[in-house]
């Protein structure tokens, strides 16, 4: 069983801890917050001898064996890097770095020192997500359009003046690099690395996208992105073959994948149905991979993961560089 180690005590983590735990594959040791009694009002929540910390030094010098890193993207890096250093297994929520830089110096030092750092891109380890893969396998796609667009009620503090983190610069924030990224890994994940890729971005008063629309060229179609966190979209997701279209309710998280055969005039279905936590079976497969990461084929899973996470951040850095989105870790 894995020692859990966590940093960040938001929403999310409390997912991934919960999801984690029904795996019987973790067991939480160790919490990391600024603020000693918001690491403890977070751990009193969970059964178990938890350890808590307010100084990054020490909580790396704990038995964890693999540390979940939930904070602002901008301080992802350097947090990994400690990680890393400290001999401990990472695995790290999107966006998980700023720059190409910063992941390939994470990319070298994991492999010098010999641990696996996962990007949590939930998503690509669902059951539904592998049947349409392999659905689309035997068809010929000749175009697809995703949609993601969920408004975030931090924009509301944006429209008041302010500049919260996750539509802030300094903490490598905006759309592309908290909710493209799903659609973006999705296309990565089903079609691999396109040949071209374009952002029209519409950024707000912070200077990062507030929404935007992203066209990914592949040698035979394109796939059209619409993505946001400061508008709602209700459309679903969808990608066009010869022989009729796939349609899917999400690209984040799907629950129904039905496809359409014009000849037959027949819908059938792909996928249906999800976990109730949506992470429970990305944290199963990463714990898979890191207790057995000496077998061959987890190291192939692992390294076909690091490669998809590598082709998404030089996606993300050239589509945003594109659309004049500058962030604090770019002047590095």
């Amino acid at each position: 069983m894995l020692k859990l180690g966590i940093i960040g005590t938001n929403w999310i983590t409390d997912q991934f801890i919960e999801a984690a735990l029904s795996t019987n594959c973790y067991e939480l040791t160790a919490v990391y917050s600024r603020r000693l009694e918001t690491a403890k009002q977070f751990a009193e929540k969970y059964a178990g001898e938890i350890r808590l910390f307010d100084q990054l030094a020490l909580f790396f010098k704990s038995d964890v064996d693999v540390v979940y890193i939930a904070s602002p993207n901008s301080l992802h890096f350097e947090q990994t890097k400690q990680a890393i250093l400290a001999g401990k297994n990472v695995i790290v929520e999107k966006l998980a770095f700023s720059t190409q830089e910063e992941m390939a110096e994470i990319v070298a030092l994991s492999q010098q020192q010999k641990v696996c750092v996962i990007e949590a891109a939930r998503h690509l380890q669902e059951e539904n997500f592998a049947l349409v893969k392999e659905f689309l396998a035997s068809k010929t796609i000749i175009g697809a359009n995703f949609t993601y667009m969920k408004y975030s009620s931090r924009y509301d503090q944006v429209l008041a003046g302010e500049e919260p983190n996750i539509f802030s610069p300094k903490f490598s924030g905006g759309a592309i690099a908290d909710i493209g990224v799903y659609p973006i890994y999705a296309a990565v994940g089903w079609f691999g690395k396109p040949a071209e890729a374009y952002y029209f971005a519409r950024k707000i008063a912070t200077g990062v996208d507030g929404l935007g629309t992203i066209i990914l060229r592949y040698k035979d179609f394109d796939v059209t992105i619409q993505q946001g966190k400061i508008a709602d979209s209700n459309l679903p997701s969808e990608v066009y073959l010869t022989d009729g279209t796939l349609y899917l309710n999400g690209i984040n998280a799907i629950e129904q994948a039905n496809y359409y055969n014009r000849q037959a005039k027949q819908t059938y279905p792909v996928a249906n149905g999800v976990a109730n936590n949506p992470m429970v079976e990305e944290a199963f497969q990463f714990a898979k991979i890191i207790e057995n990461i000496d077998d061959r084929i987890m190291q192939e899973k692992y390294q076909q993961l690091q490669s998809q996470s590598i082709i998404v951040n030089e996606l993300i850095t050239t589509m945003r560089k594109q659309a004049g989105i500058v962030f604090a870790a770019d002047k590095k």
